[in-house]
Parts: structure tokens; sequence; C-alpha cells
């Protein structure tokens, strides 16, 4: 009997997941309250936009490869506040894919900025995230909340390619573990000040992360990946540029 061998040779791509899988997430850092909320903010709660259009002042733009965003506001039953929310409705699977709506009169460097979102649907990524330092669609800093991985992760995308920055005190790890519930409304909050971003979830502080890549004021806005489907409602935007 003639015995053969055979190599197997994987593809590209699986070589490339399984080594992003090697990078796992850490236990938060922190289990501290957040701070309270400073008076003063602009909160932008969609109240009074125009109904399946983009809100007035956004603009709606495409990171990576993929079909078109569709930003929408809409009438729900369970707003956080008022009667209407913003949501991101396009559910093309690419997996590098985020779009992105991003406020058009907001320039800030440092920075106190919320949102509440609701995961709704989403079988490549179900998550929810906030733009800050945004320079254009292809830099700007995000931090964003998964449902479907239950956990919380910073990025930068530069020159168009998004990276993870890392946990401070944990090196690489790929972001904290955090219930993010779906179908349920949740808080994610960043406060960037300088090279430093403190991340919370819920009311709770989770983890920081340091970054110099984007030292400039730019906008902010609203984040998600592939099919995800999520709403969001009262982008809170508190300006740290002129604080002590």
């Amino acid at each position: 009997m003639r015995l053969h061998s055979f190599v197997f040779i994987m593809p590209v791509a699986a070589v490339a997941l399984i080594g992003a899988s090697c990078t796992r997430s850490a236990d938060p850092t922190s289990n501290s309250d957040a701070p309270p909320v400073a008076t003063g903010a602009t909160v932008f709660d969609f109240d009074r936009d125009d109904i399946d259009k983009t809100p007035g002042g956004f603009t709606a733009v495409l990171t990576g490869g993929g079909g078109p965003v569709n930003w929408q506001v809409q009438s729900i039953a369970d707003a956080p506040s008022g009667k209407q929310v913003v949501a991101q409705l396009s559910d093309d699977r690419t997996n590098a894919r985020y779009p992105n709506l991003v406020r058009d009169d907001v320039m800030v460097k440092d920075v106190d900025l919320s949102v509440k979102f609701k995961t709704i649907a989403g079988e490549v990524d179900a998550s929810g995230g906030l733009v800050f330092r945004y320079k254009d669609k292809g830099n700007f800093y995000v931090v964003r909340a998964n449902s479907l991985e239950d956990n919380v992760v910073a990025y930068k995308t530069e020159n168009g390619k998004r990276s993870n920055i890392g946990v401070k005190g944990k090196g690489s790890a790929y972001g904290v573990k955090a219930d993010v519930p779906h179908q349920k409304w949740n808080t994610l909050r960043v406060i960037m000040k300088g090279e430093l971003i403190e991340i919370f979830l819920n009311g709770t502080r989770l983890f920081e992360v340091e970054n110099d890549t984007f030292s400039e004021a730019g906008k902010v806005g609203l984040w998600t990946k592939a099919d995800a489907v999520t709403q969001f409602d009262d982008l809170r935007i508190q300006s740290l540029d002129s604080a002590p």
C-alpha cells in the first residue's frame, strides 16, 4: 500500500482570525462609580428632528467597505427622553464596515462625552460607540460596547485602519469584559483629557487607556459596525478645553 502525505494550508484569513483571538478582554481595572455629570453640557435628544431623516447638523459617514449607511430619526415608545431617537438601520454584513454619525459644528480636544444606546439586531456585530477627536473618516478615536462579545474596547482609526489601543496596566488586552445587555438601554461615557481616556458603562468606571495619536481638537459622534442595528439617544457633549 502506498501512503500519501497531505499538507493542509490554512487560509490567511483564518490565520489572522486565530491570531486575533489570542488577545482576550481583561477584567475591568475599576468598578468605582462614574463622577457626577457636570451642568452646562450640550445634549442632542433628536426630539425636534424630522422622522425618517438624518438629524439636522449631523453628517452620516462610512469608514471601511460595504454598502451605504442609513442613519434615521425614529419615534419609539421607550426612548430614554422624549419620544424620538436616532438609529443606524443598514444591516450590511461586511465586517470592516463602520457607519459614523458626526456632529458638524462641534470641535473639542478634551471632552466628557456620553450617549444612551440600545443594540437592536446584528449577527456579525451588535454594538454602539462614541467617536471623538475625529479629524476625518479615516482618523479618530472610538470606544464601543458590544452586546455579542460582552466587552468594551477602545480603538484608534488611523489612515483608515482600526487598531486596539489596549488597557492601561494590562498591555494590549482587547478592552475589558462587561455585561452589555442586548435590546436594553445602556449608557456609554468617555472622558478624555490630554492623552488619558477614562471609560464608563452604565455608571461604572471600567478602565483607562493612554494614547497620543490624535492630539488636536476634533469632532464627535456615534459609531456602529457591520450589520449592527442600534438606537441612540441623549448624546451629551461637555467640553473640558477651558477647564483647569
